[in-house]
């Protein structure tokens, strides 16, 4: 079995005079993309290898969650990542080395949740549906795979969890 963690950028600014590629993360998002991080710590996924897009707040964002893993994972800045459509990301997933148990992708919306979307053909109900109405910044899909990378598509995964990252901070 294979797990991908599939991770929209945490909140960033709303312009930056460099452009959109520049926006980097607000306070808020900084905090988001930590609290995302100490989840993951807490239930052990700590993944081999990241794939990020090559924006400002992906790879900030992918900074803020380094910290909290036992062991670093392999990021990957990819270019083709940044505002990607589906297809591309999971182009992308499919070139994940055999072996590799566990990988996080960092990416944009509406990009990372359709894909989820369309990858998450079974999972608890509310999840699903919590998914697919909406994917905030900072918030993230766990989903299982009984297929190794090169083989994954439409509706193969199992949905384990959809965290918000609203649901993840403390008052």
């Amino acid at each position: 079995m294979i797990k991908l963690i599939l991770l929209r950028h945490a909140k960033a600014v709303r312009d930056d005079p460099a452009g959109d590629h520049a926006r980097g993360l607000i306070q808020r998002g900084r905090d988001d993309a930590r609290n995302a991080g100490l989840w993951l710590r807490e239930h052990a996924l700590n993944p081999e290898i990241a794939l990020v897009s090559d924006a400002r707040r992906t790879r900030e964002t992918m900074e803020a969650l380094l910290p909290h893993f036992a062991r670093p994972p392999h990021a990957r800045v990819d270019p083709t990542l940044y505002l990607a459509e589906p297809e591309t990301l999971l182009k992308a997933l499919r070139a994940i080395p055999q072996g590799v148990r566990t990988a996080l992708l960092v990416a944009h919306n509406p990009g990372i949740a359709e894909l989820a979307v369309a990858l998450a053909g079974a999972g608890e109900r509310r999840d699903l549906a919590d998914m697919a109405h909406a994917f905030p910044t900072a918030s993230f899909a766990i989903l299982n795979f009984e297929k190794d990378w090169r083989d994954i598509g439409e509706l193969d995964g199992r949905l384990e969890r959809f965290i918000t990252a609203r649901s993840l901070r403390t008052v």
